[in-house]
């Protein structure tokens, strides 16, 4: 059974940065497409950012261009969002998502049918 675990959210000010961690166990597969989506109050669930492991193309949402980093240790099956120069705006519950098929176009297109498996989600607050 496959988890997804994620850490690292909290408060943080204006300016401010964070780094989510999201580890999955319990899967064999190397191809797979891995990111997060992000859920504010009030709002639908997006695609913020996402990586394939099978031609280690990435995506990133308009809003968090050059902001935000995703990276991965393969060895280890985890996946990292840095975040740097956090606004209002980003706070939301910042969810793991993993896609089997390794594309990144579910996260591209907010397209959360097409993802199979979900961590519980880490809560973000940027406030000051």
């Amino acid at each position: 059974q496959l988890q997804l675990v994620e850490s690292g959210g909290g408060l943080v000010q204006p300016g401010g940065s964070l780094r989510l961690s999201c580890t999955a166990s319990g899967f064999a597969s190397d191809d797979y497409a891995i990111g997060w989506f992000r859920q504010a109050p009030g709002k639908g669930r997006e695609g913020i950012s996402a990586i394939s492991t099978f031609d280690e193309s990435t995506y990133y949402r308009d809003s968090v261009k050059g902001r935000f980093t995703i990276s991965r240790d393969n060895a280890k099956k985890t996946v990292y969002l840095q975040m740097n120069s956090l606004s209002l705006d980003d706070t939301a519950v910042y969810y793991c998502a993993l896609d089997t098929a390794a594309s990144t176009w579910s996260f591209r297109h907010d397209n959360t049918y097409g993802i199979e498996y979900w961590g519980k989600g880490t809560l973000v607050t940027v406030s000051s």
